[in-house]
């Protein structure tokens, strides 16, 4: 799996590059065909959760697209990579358990 890192508007420490990457590394537990990871990170307009994660993962024939808002990147980085989990499980049942 490729995997690319981009903090837009902010500049990212390493160790939160490197918790990002780390994360995003789990994905491959669930399904061995990725090709790419983009992780984006950004800073949001809302008081509440003013930082957003967006991934997107790209396996055969779909782009999985996930954006979470949270109070910190950390937290957001978990739920974006709960949700792709999730994604990632419902694609892999219709694409490849049928039998």
């Amino acid at each position: 799996m490729k995997t690319t890192f981009t903090a837009r508007h902010f500049d990212a420490s390493p160790d939160l590059k490197q918790y990002s990457l780390d994360a995003v590394e789990k994905l491959e537990q669930f399904i061995d065909k990725i090709i790419v990871c983009d992780v984006i990170l950004q800073p949001s307009q809302n008081d509440e959760n003013p930082y957003i994660a967006e991934l997107n993962v790209k396996v055969p024939q779909k782009l999985i697209n996930v954006s979470e808002e949270a109070p910190s990147y950390e937290q957001a980085i978990n739920g974006a990579v709960d949700t792709a989990v999730r994604q990632i499980r419902k694609y892999k049942a219709k694409h490849f358990d049928r039998q």
